[in-house]
């Protein structure tokens, strides 16, 4: 692919771990110059080295202190390690942000305005600059100091309490969405901001956090709370709220789940089960009716589906209504549908030809994005401050110094 839309874009963003890594890689894949600030330092050395600590996240990786776990949120990226917390490396990222057109970071909320990552310590060298943050909490707040995790997000937002059986403990969901989502809203804020600069000349903070970004998240079920009092409760076989049949069901050889989310789905998977008296059963005529009678709706339905396999039904039912399979993360990740479209792909890493990794899932042109592999720790160093007129000598005394 030559032409990416975010081609001769500079962002340098002092990052870590996995909300802000996973939005400013969709960034980095768009064809925007990334440049991820680490501090420097061996990595992995008991998780006191140097670089982003996810770098030593396990249980798996490609050398000491290079996780595949990193490789996860960092794709196409550049490594410059740097200290910010010295005179001489804040000195390196101000020369730097004024080649650049945006700074990003997902520190502690307290923490940007402390290392000059906020639009007011950078405007006088760069008026266009864009400053990007996610925290966990906010900026500008008495919880600015407070650490913050995913987990803890979706405790707070109410998630644990609408997954699972009704009958069970909370439960979290099994992969970090608030992370993920939060990072994401930060590269479209970011983008915004951006767009705007480019046209005004003038830069701004833009700010988002995890807890916000989670109860956000909320949608519909807050709307019902806040006007009808309404507290939507978990449901058997995770059953949407109010639409029925919307829930997993037994197969012969495991589980699938079903979506009629509209009325029209209900009629054509009766008929197409074969059993279309079901629409005509007092108990399922309407939506409401199946609602008031789900249990028993459910047993009926369990009763038909467990004569077949998943993909009898699936193939039955596939295009007419909305079905799929439940799947492990093995059989979700082996679907010879990810390799028809794309989605599973790969890149050679210098201590694993052949890394298989996951496509981007936006596509230009119909084309995936390009993907190169995430950076080792301080990779692009020399070449980044070479570029600022840093060379020889003080290059060296900088490494000497740990400044680099």
């Amino acid at each position: 692919m030559t032409r990416l839309p975010l081609s001769g874009f500079r962002i340098i963003s002092a990052e870590q771990y996995g909300a802000g890594p996973y939005g400013s890689m969709f960034l980095a894949q768009l064809g925007a110059e990334v440049i991820k600030i680490e501090p420097p330092g061996l990595p992995g050395a008991g998780g006191a080295g140097g670089g982003d600590t996810a770098r030593a996240v396990g249980p798996h990786f490609l050398r000491e202190g290079e996780s595949l776990y990193f490789q996860a949120f960092n794709l196409n990226k550049r490594s410059l390690t740097l200290d910010l917390n010295t005179p001489e490396g804040q000195a390196i990222f101000r020369k730097l942000a004024g080649t650049a057109h945006a700074v990003a970071n997902n520190m502690r909320g307290d923490l940007p305005a402390r290392l000059g990552l906020a639009y007011d310590a950078l405007k006088d060298i760069n008026p266009a600059i864009v400053c990007a943050h996610l925290s966990a909490y906010g900026r500008d707040n008495e919880r600015a100091r407070w650490p913050g995790y995913d987990y803890l997000m979706q405790a707070e937002a109410g998630y644990c309490l609408l997954t699972g059986d009704p009958d069970g403990e909370p439960q979290r969901m099994g992969l970090s969405m608030v992370d993920f989502i939060t990072g994401t809203i930060h590269a479209i804020g970011l983008l915004a901001a951006l767009i705007d600069a480019q046209r005004s000349g003038i830069g701004r903070d833009v700010d988002t956090d995890l807890l916000s970004a989670a109860v956000h998240q909320t949608s519909y079920p807050a709307l019902w709370y806040m006007n009808e009092g309404e507290v939507t409760a978990r449901t058997p076989r995770s059953a949407h709220p109010t639409a029925t049949p919307s829930q997993m069901f037994r197969a012969a050889d495991g589980w699938m789940f079903v979506m009629c989310q509209l009325p029209k789905f209900w009629t054509i998977m009766v008929e197409r089960i074969g059993h279309p008296a079901l629409a005509e059963d007092p108990r399922f005529v309407t939506n409401a009716d199946r609602l008031a009678n789900r249990d028993a709706l459910t047993a009926e339905l369990d009763a038909i589906l467990l004569t077949k396999p998943m993909a009898y039904w699936q193939e039955l039912l596939a295009g007419h209504v909305p079905v799929a399979p439940v799947y492990g993360l093995d059989q979700a990740l082996d679907n010879p549908w990810l390799a028809r479209t794309g989605m599973r792909t790969a890149v050679d890493h210098p201590d694993r030809p052949n890394m298989q990794i996951l496509a981007n899932p936006i596509r230009l042109d119909g084309q995936r994005l390009p993907n190169r592999p995430a950076p080792l720790l301080g990779a692009d160093t020399d070449e980044i401050l070479a570029e600022l007129g840093i060379a020889g000598d003080e290059l060296a005394a900088l490494k000497r110094q740990r400044i680099v």
